[in-house]
């Protein structure tokens, strides 16, 4: 299996970020793959063209799933317009619409928040905490510091919240859901 050059940057990254967060040297994987230190530098430098097989050898030493060495990394900032078009279902008496999809393993803490007009400037939380906003009423602006996003009623906001952020609310009534996404410690 050949894999195309954005498909093995991708990869590299995952079994870079999988093999840290698993605290394993890249000596240690190799020897649980059976793959050699310089074919595994290869392959998370993303230079590497890993068969099928060798891709399933790394997933199973990661302990990990194909999907997450294939996968590419999630956005630090996603952001979902009202009117984006976005998965969708209809019952009886509800309709949904699918704003983000968010893995966890931890507490979520659900707020109802009002935004005022000032800026509220928040520091950075732990690491690993992120948060989602769906703006209900009004307009504002929130998210990362670095690069704050416009929201009118209907959108929504995924970002890390292991960086500095703020929120400011730019009508009378800005009001909205944050939910608050910490990991098992």
């Amino acid at each position: 299996m050949l894999i195309r050059m954005d498909l093995a940057q991708a990869v590299g990254q995952n079994v870079h970020r999988l093999r840290t967060a698993a605290g394993i040297s890249l000596a240690d994987l190799a020897a649980a793959s059976g793959i050699s230190k310089t074919t595994l530098h290869g392959i998370e430098q993303g230079q590497g063209n890993p068969t099928l097989s060798t891709l399933w050898t790394l997933a199973t030493a990661l302990k990990a799933s194909l999907g997450e060495l294939l996968d590419s990394p999630a956005p630090t900032v996603e952001v979902v317009r009202a009117d984006d078009s976005r998965p969708q279902v209809q019952g009886e008496a509800v309709s949904a619409r699918l704003l983000h999809r968010i893995s966890l393993r931890g507490t979520v803490e659900v707020y109802d928040i009002a935004i005022g007009r000032n800026t509220q400037h928040s520091d950075a939380h732990l690491p690993g905490v992120e948060e989602c906003l769906v703006l209900t009423t009004g307009h504002a602006t929130v998210g990362p510091a670095d690069s704050p996003t416009d929201l009118t009623a209907g959108d929504s906001i995924r970002f890390d919240a292991a960086s500095p952020h703020h929120y400011q609310g730019h009508t009378a009534d800005n009001r909205a859901i944050l939910l608050m996404l910490h990991p098992d410690s």
